[in-house]
């Protein structure tokens, strides 16, 4: 029995297509802000000889359209709101692949001893209340504007033959499909952050003595035509905020603290849990793959 993202209702894969959307964006409008920003104080920066009719110089001028353009892109971020929307209906695909994960494997509170009927109406109500509670703080359902996304069913048909399945069979797959693949996947997120902040520690490390320097240079006026140091200064600004903005420091220590939990996990589910513990074992794990205790935890160990 295998059981992929695909297997998944529409809504999920509606909410996650609109989540990676607003993510592209939200970090687009954050890199060519900090680039605009950097190319507004190098083009200040240049000699002011560079000038068209006597007095218009071409090198403030292209200064001034990156600056109106950080202002213009900090005005549209704020209009559309793509930071809230990408997190919003991130935790919503999350939250709903979670629920369906727990509903075809018996996880907690729909176990064994809860009838099919009984099954089938819980999942409808508490897939249903968590969403509710996600309205209140800003989600926009898609299924108010999509007919496709509301007519999908929410309990598809690989969900119910993954739950007729016997205890094995369903502790297997999520194993394999569930617990390693989140396991995979935070260790390939350590390394690439691990990687990304080494990258960026060592730029702004390369650009500050850069700075530095040049700034020793014009002490002795030996340098005085560019000025250097306040353009690697504001690229070395622009290097920290994007690593600060990607957290690429605190999610080392979650995702390997999540990570290390899961291992824990994985040993017990194939060594010690039984049927009786599977429920409360699968909703344990999914508690620990949770987006908000990746977030508690980022916030606890920054």
């Amino acid at each position: 029995m295998v059981f992929r993202n695909g297997d998944l209702p529409v809504l999920y894969h509606r909410t996650d297509a609109i989540a990676v959307a607003r993510q592209r964006e939200a970090v687009a409008a954050t890199r060519y802000q900090l680039l605009l920003l950097v190319a507004g104080a190098a083009l200040a920066s240049l000699p002011t000889s560079l000038k068209v009719g006597g007095s218009f110089q071409v090198a403030a001028f292209f200064s001034v359209l990156a600056y109106v353009g950080v202002l213009v892109l900090g005005y549209l971020s704020t209009r559309r709101r793509a930071k809230s929307h990408w997190q919003l209906n991130r935790s919503a695909a999350e939250f709903i692949k979670s629920m369906c994960w727990r509903y075809a494997v018996h996880g907690a509170p729909f176990d064994s001893h809860v009838s099919e009927r009984g099954a089938d109406d819980l999942f409808s109500t508490r897939l249903e209340e968590g969403l509710r509670e996600l309205v209140k703080v800003g989600w926009e359902d898609p299924r108010t504007a999509d007919g496709e996304t509301a007519a999908g069913d929410l309990i598809t048909t690989p969900m119910r033959r993954l739950r007729a399945k016997p205890f094995s069979v369903r502790k297997e797959t999520y194993v394999r499909d569930r617990l390693i693949e989140q396991r995979n996947w935070y260790h390939r997120r350590t390394e690439m952050s691990r990687r990304a902040t080494a990258l960026w520690s060592a730029s702004i490390a390369m650009l500050t003595l850069f700075a530095l320097f040049f700034a020793t240079l014009r002490t002795f006026s030996v340098a005085d035509s560019f000025h250097a140091p306040g353009v690697l200064s504001a690229a070395a600004a622009a290097c920290l905020a994007w690593s600060e903005i990607r957290r690429h420091q605190p999610l080392i220590a979650a995702h390997s603290l999540v990570e290390e939990d899961l291992a824990a996990m994985h040993t017990a589910m194939e060594t010690t849990v039984t049927d009786a513990q599977w429920p409360s074992a699968v909703y344990e794990t999914e508690r620990i793959v949770s987006p908000q205790h990746t977030d508690w935890l980022v916030r606890h160990r920054s």
